[in-house]
């Protein structure tokens, strides 16, 4: 187990090298919402099988009818 000095001086390093510009280990939680989609994934995949379906049917009406 690290010892109460060891702790510090790995925390005052961590505060100095994100101080200094270097990314933080864990982003914050605005920038975790600025990285989200406004679509969700499951949304997203219903509006592209649609489209998708859509242009496979109407490819089939012409090729075939």
């Amino acid at each position: 187990m690290p010892t109460q000095f060891e702790l510090r001086h790995k925390n005052a390093q961590f505060a100095n090298a994100v101080k200094s510009g270097k990314k933080a280990v864990k982003p914050s939680r605005q920038e975790q919402l600025l990285k989200r989609s406004p679509v969700s994934l499951w949304a997203l995949g219903i509006v592209l099988f649609v489209i998708l379906g859509g242009v496979i049917f109407e490819l089939a009406r012409i090729l075939f009818l």
